[in-house]
């Protein structure tokens, strides 16, 4: 299985002037999205907590997470953004995802636009 990756947009939303712009890679199994910590602290993204989350290796790690615009393939979101390690690189999770309505076809890991947004 391949790997699909997307150019994101990330924004303080107090401050629409600062922001990051990366690949992302695109990760099913991840509920929030992630990037590094010093690229979040550049544009002034605050810490507003700390979750625990469950790493692919199983493990628990504690992280600080903000709040983000997410902006990619045309469509705009707000989200939960974890502070990661130096060097990481960038994940764009699920919720975002599902909230503008893509998700990803796994046979042609391509990610496909819903013809609507389930409200039901």
């Amino acid at each position: 299985m391949g790997l699909t990756k997307v150019t994101t947009k990330l924004t303080n939303m107090a401050h629409a002037d600062r922001s990051f712009e990366a690949i992302f890679l695109v990760d099913t199994g991840a509920t929030d999205s992630m990037a590094p910590a010093e690229d979040l602290e550049k544009i002034g993204i605050p810490r507003e907590g700390k979750m625990s989350y469950e790493l692919a290796d199983g493990s628990v790690k504690e992280y600080y997470f903000g709040l983000a615009r997410i902006e990619f393939m045309g469509d705009v979101t707000a989200g939960r953004i974890i502070f990661g390690e130096q060097g990481i690189e960038p994940i764009l999770g699920v919720t975002a995802l599902e909230s503008v309505g893509i998700l990803i076809d796994p046979a042609s890991q391509t990610l496909k636009r819903l013809p609507a947004i389930s409200l039901k």
